[in-house]
């Protein structure tokens, strides 16, 4: 038996995104490939009659959730917990010039590890502490057989699937980046309403123009 699903897709593409840029919470906008595929995406994600849309209050996911909205007629809610990871200093920055302005910040980030902290940032215990319980919150305010879109980032989707199925932190480098506008869908199953994963970086792209993420990329 199927129960309620949840699906958790990735923003559209920006500037920074190709660029390789750290962004966090930094309000970048989408660039115009982010726009048309926030635009390519959304018919078929209507096509599966959500009953409802969240979004992260960046504009880069408010924006490709008003292509959801458009197409719904659903208007969406925003809640700042599911915005991306904080990646303090490290802002604006690309990895290379990362790695040079702060070499031992970099080897622990690399390394998955908080010896050497970045000054700012959170690391994934801090994003999981404030993502899992929103989407939690939007999978119970569905009523049985609803769909829900939840539009947010990159790493914070990996970080709450790890929370939301249960699976140990050693997993997180195991799932490889999401793709801008890629999503992951979650459903229940059994009379207990287990939580499984059916789909992982599923994706609608505009002619050649899609882009990539890179691994880890905030």
């Amino acid at each position: 038996m199927t129960g309620r699903r949840l699906i958790l897709l990735r923003h559209g593409r920006t500037a920074w995104n190709d660029t390789g840029r750290a962004q966090g919470h930094a309000d970048v906008e989408l660039d115009p490939v982010g726009h048309d595929q926030a635009a390519a995406v959304a018919p078929y994600l209507s096509s599966l009659r959500p009953a409802a849309l969240w979004s992260s209050d960046l504009a880069r996911a408010r924006q490709t959730c008003g292509y959801l909205e458009r197409a719904t007629g659903l208007p969406m809610k925003y809640d700042a917990r599911l915005r991306e990871f904080d990646v303090g200093i490290r802002e604006g920055m690309t990895l290379a010039e990362f790695e040079q302005r702060f070499p031992a910040e970099h080897a622990s980030w690399v390394a998955g590890d908080d010896r050497h902290r970045v000054a700012g940032a959170e690391v994934a215990s801090d994003v999981a502490a404030r993502v899992v319980p929103a989407l939690r919150e939007a999978l119970e305010s569905l009523d049985a057989d609803e769909t829900g879109i939840v539009v947010m980032h990159g790493a914070c989707i990996k970080v709450a699937l790890l929370g939301l199925l249960g699976w140990p932190p050693a997993t997180y480098p195991a799932l490889r980046g999401m793709d801008n506008c890629g999503w992951t869908t979650l459903e229940e199953h059994g009379d207990d309403a287990t939580l499984r994963l059916v789909g992982y970086n599923e994706s609608v792209r505009p002619g050649h123009h899609g882009s990539a993420s890179r691994p880890d990329e905030v």
